[in-house]
């Protein structure tokens, strides 16, 4: 008997949108409702097993881009999830939200900003408190602004550490009394993390920040039965890219194109991401994996 649709070949090659893109841009931090093509995060190909039935999960950034389709990957396996979104952002929250509750799942969005301490424990507590557990943590809410190293000012430094390093530290410090064995912890690295970019000076220290810091946490909470892991995404189609203002249209309609590094010729659509990111989560799948960086990036490495 078949273990998928009918109507659904499995095997068949993807056809996935690929450059050239509508040329577009958007002010920071952008929206994927209004991104050109929208991003497929939904996963249609996708086959939920239960993996993660009655846990609870926060994911940052989980309003759109790969955080959208990891919290709905997440529900679909069964969970229950909070995720974090700015203000702005409210509307791509709203409609993560609405997928989610449609599965029967619970979601809560908590708006405010991850550099303010009194936010990441706020939520971290609410997230325990209302789902009565949290089982996965995943810091995946992260700032990239490409300059030059001669424009690279204070602001700009110490708000791409504060959102993608300190966040993640005090997201685990605040979370560690309420994780118990077996529960995992996420991170989102970057392929900038692991080779490099021009312009992206401190966006790429802090990507390489997490992967160590993911290695560091696995090895002191292993003791604990707490994994700790990272997913290293290449170039992937959310609304980080238009919303760079170091990034013009001209760009942004060719992210992703053919090159040594992308042989495939596109970007990652967010639900090809998300797969990685229930497989660490799921102890059904990865019980004796952690301090692992797994790289999602369609090339080699």
């Amino acid at each position: 008997m078949p273990s998928v649709r009918d109507d659904v070949e499995t095997a068949q090659p993807l056809v996935e949108p690929e450059p050239p893109f509508p040329k577009q841009k958007q002010s920071p931090p952008g929206l994927e409702k209004d991104l050109d093509p929208r991003p497929r995060w939904r996963g249609e190909r996708y086959r939920a097993a239960d993996k993660l039935a009655g846990q609870a999960a926060l994911v940052t950034g989980g309003d759109s881009g790969i955080g959208r389709a990891v919290a709905y990957f997440f529900a679909r396996e069964g969970a229950d999830v909070a995720i974090t979104a700015m203000p702005e952002e409210r509307e791509d929250a709203e409609e993560t939200k609405r997928a989610i509750e449609e599965l029967g799942r619970r979601c809560e969005i908590h708006e405010g900003d991850l550099r303010e301490t009194d936010f990441i424990e706020t939520i971290v507590g609410e997230t325990a408190g209302t789902f009565g557990r949290l089982d996965i943590l995943v810091h995946n809410a992260a700032w990239q602004q490409r300059r030059d190293i001669g424009e690279l000012d204070d602001e700009q430094i110490d708000r791409t550490l504060q959102t993608n390093i300190a966040a993640y530290l005090k997201l685990v410090r605040a979370a560690r009394p309420r994780l118990k064995a077996g529960a995992s912890i996420i991170a989102t690295g970057s392929i900038v993390g692991l080779q490099g970019s021009g312009r992206l000076n401190d966006y790429g220290a802090t990507k390489g920040a997490i992967h160590t810091i993911t290695k560091c946490l696995a090895e002191e909470l292993a003791e604990d039965g707490i994994r700790v892991n990272a997913v290293a995404p290449g170039p992937v189609w959310t609304p980080l890219n238009p919303s760079d203002t170091g990034f013009d249209e001209e760009s942004v309609a060719e992210f992703g194109r053919k090159s040594a590094s992308t042989p495939m010729g596109r970007p990652a659509q967010p639900e090809e991401l998300a797969p990685a990111y229930v497989f660490l989560a799921s102890n059904a799948d990865s019980s004796y994996i952690t301090g692992a960086v797994i790289p999602v990036v369609g090339g080699p490495v």
